[in-house]
């Protein structure tokens, strides 16, 4: 029966429990006494809730603590085997998969170096799924234990009723690729394990939000540097973050050709293979040919900034110095149009630039933003680590599980791009 706003009883006991667990989640152990005012909810509702979370398996007693006079409190907290997530992060030098249990520590993880044709779609297929069976083997997880499977990538991602979630992929050559089809086709996990799928950068987002750097702002952008720069913008109207292709603004009219076949790009001067590119270009480099860009990318820091005695390489501290400004010009763009209360600057290529790199951004983004916006952000790196993509891989299927009020998502309808679009927009954030 639906009340007056629409909302049936169904819906009012599914959003007590998603309350119930993601206060637990953030701020637990807590008390019973303690959910009330953390949820909103009676003494009674947060007993009938917990009472029937315990009885899932999906909480669990931790411990006591003494009241005022009267009986200890128990404490409660999620049961972290009550639920298994694996993330991927189809990065630019590797796939990366990790096995999570519900409270994001990792059981297992997998790697694969990927070669120079780094995108072929059925080389990323298959590293995905050998690496979802290696970590779960690895782990003892049975298959029908997991929530979901979630994966970063670069490129737009959209939900189609036909395929499930398709890659554009432009700057890596992936033209409306169907990534869940071709991943379920002959898959080992079982029909009914989700996908979630979707822009690096927005995972990269969804974890410093939730666990780093932008945990209790209103309103921030996390930028992802690789071999490509991206970025998620969170704020009140776009809770779960919003991938925005922030790598193809035009910052040079006329100016070098980007991956993606338009000039003059941010991706273009800051990304890490334009970098490097124009690091060669200045006639440094005494890089092997076939290194990778993380290997290349120190060895082009070492040059810019030697240890104490040694000769610094001039033609790597002059493209360090420019990229710095070309960085802090495009985030004068973000906080112009955005007016976020933070930046936080990851991904592989941004936490090697690292501290040394950050003040001439800082510099260069208040020179060129407006004032009075400029004022109010700061700028800063994540906390995660290289890590950061997957873990925010991991939170998509967490996410959904708890927007489901920790019930296992049901087999998907005739149309689930719908289905995935309300999911995603139930979803809270911490």
């Amino acid at each position: 029966m639906a009340g007056r706003n629409g909302r049936t009883v169904r819906d009012l006991r599914r959003g007590n429990r998603t309350a119930v667990l993601q206060r637990l989640y953030f701020d637990g152990p807590l008390s019973r006494f303690e959910l009330g005012p953390a949820t909103g909810l009676s003494s009674g509702s947060v007993s009938n809730v917990v009472a029937e979370l315990i009885a899932d398996g999906l909480v669990e007693e931790a411990g006591s603590v003494d009241s005022d006079g009267g009986r200890p409190r128990i404490l409660l907290r999620v049961a972290p085997g009550s639920g298994h997530m694996v993330g991927v992060d189809v990065g630019e030098t590797r796939v990366r998969i990790g096995l999570f249990d519900l409270t994001l520590t990792e059981l297992a993880r997998a790697e694969r170096p990927l070669a120079q044709a780094r995108y072929e779609v059925d080389g990323i297929v298959g590293h995905v799924r050998d690496g979802v069976a290696e970590v779960l083997e690895g782990a003892g997880i049975g298959p029908e234990r997991l929530l979901g499977v979630g994966i970063g990538v670069p490129g737009i991602v959209e939900h189609t009723p036909r395929t499930g979630a398709v890659v554009h992929g432009q700057t890596i050559g992936w033209d409306a690729v169907p990534l869940e089809r071709l991943l379920r086709d002959g898959s080992r996990l079982p029909d009914d394990v989700p996908y979630f799928i979707d822009n690096g950068a927005r995972t990269l987002g969804q974890a410093e939000m939730w666990f780093g750097g932008g945990r209790g702002a209103r309103s921030a952008i996390v930028v992802l540097f690789g071999s490509g720069v991206g970025a998620c913008l969170v704020a009140p109207e776009v809770e779960q973050g919003r991938a925005v292709e922030w790598g193809h603004l035009t910052v040079r009219v006329r100016g070098r050709r980007c991956r993606c076949g338009a000039l003059g790009c941010l991706e273009a001067y800051a990304g890490a293979e334009a970098l490097l590119e124009r690091w060669r270009e200045e006639g440094g480099g005494s890089v092997p040919e076939d290194a990778d860009e993380e290997t290349a990318l120190a060895a082009m820091l070492a040059g810019a900034y030697p240890a104490e005695g040694e000769a610094a390489d001039s033609g790597a501290l002059a493209v360090l110095e420019e990229t710095a400004e070309y960085v802090g010009a495009g985030l004068s763009d973000l906080i112009n149009l955005f007016q976020p209360e933070r930046i936080l600057i990851g991904g592989w290529a941004g936490l090697q630039l690292g501290t040394r790199f950050l003040p001439a951004v800082r510099r260069h983004a208040a020179a060129y933003a407006l004032r009075h916006p400029a004022r109010k952000v700061t700028v800063d790196l994540g906390r995660l680590g290289p890590d950061a993509v997957t873990v925010g891989a991991a939170i998509l299927p967490l996410a959904d599980f708890f927007a489901r009020g920790g019930r296992r998502a049901e087999p998907a309808p005739e149309d689930p791009a719908s289905a995935r679009d309300d999911s995603l927009a139930e979803r809270v954030a911490p």
